[in-house]
Parts: structure tokens; C-alpha cells; sequence
């Protein structure tokens, strides 16, 4: 569900948590990254198999889900590439500035995700 502050300014509609939903929105709002998602898919499906267990494709939705959250949000997007652009500022203080806001970015789109 998004809020109040975002409603309107969102790129794509938050896509249902289903590989398929998943990769249609990344297409839509950060195509550069459908052959990463397509690895990390399949590295996700083969542990499940090894592993026997549905933790790592959950994982992998939830990781997805975050990312295109953030990405299909302009002001979320503006504020996790702004704060990884100062990751490595000389100055100390910025960088953990920077941290705590990519933190932020990442609580806030894993949130929104899990409802």
C-alpha cells in the first residue's frame, strides 16, 4: 500500500509478488537489470532445490520487490542514489550520513513491500 505523500508519484503500480509480476515492473523501471534479476533468479531457484527449501526464492521476491519499490518511486529512487553517491565521501561523517540515509531507503521499501 502506498502513502499519502507517494500517492500519484509512482511510476508503475506496486506489482504482485510473483517472478513473473516481478520481472514485467523491472522492465518497465529499470530494464538495465533483467539479466541480474534473471541470475539471481536462477542462483535463488537451484539453492531452493539443493537446499530443499523455499527460503531463498522467498529471499529473492523480497529483494525484488524492494528494489523495484524503490525504483518505481522517483522521490525513494532520488534518495538511495543520492546516498550512494556519498558512500565513499573522504569525509567520514558524510559517508555515515550516507549509510544511515541508504539504511532508511532500504527499511522504508522492504516496509512498503511486506505490507
Amino acid at each position: 500500500m502506498s502513502t499519502q505523500a507517494d500517492h500519484g508519484h509512482e511510476l508503475i503500480p506496486r506489482p504482485e509478488q510473483t517472478p513473473d509480476a516481478l520481472r514485467t515492473a523491472l522492465a518497465v523501471v529499470d530494464p538495465g537489470r533483467l539479466d541480474e534479476m534473471q541470475a539471481t533468479k536462477d542462483d535463488a531457484f537451484t539453492k531452493a532445490v539443493e537446499w530443499q527449501s523455499l527460503s531463498p526464492v522467498r529471499s529473492w521476491v523480497l529483494t525484488w520487490a524492494r528494489d523495484i519499490e524503490i525504483a518505481r518511486r522517483p522521490a525513494l529512487s532520488s534518495r538511495f542514489t543520492q546516498a550512494q553517491s556519498r558512500l565513499e565521501h573522504e569525509n567520514p561523517a558524510i559517508a555515515e550520513e550516507a549509510l544511515r540515509e541508504l539504511s532508511a531507503v532500504l527499511d522504508e521499501a522492504m516496509k512498503a513491500v511486506r505490507g
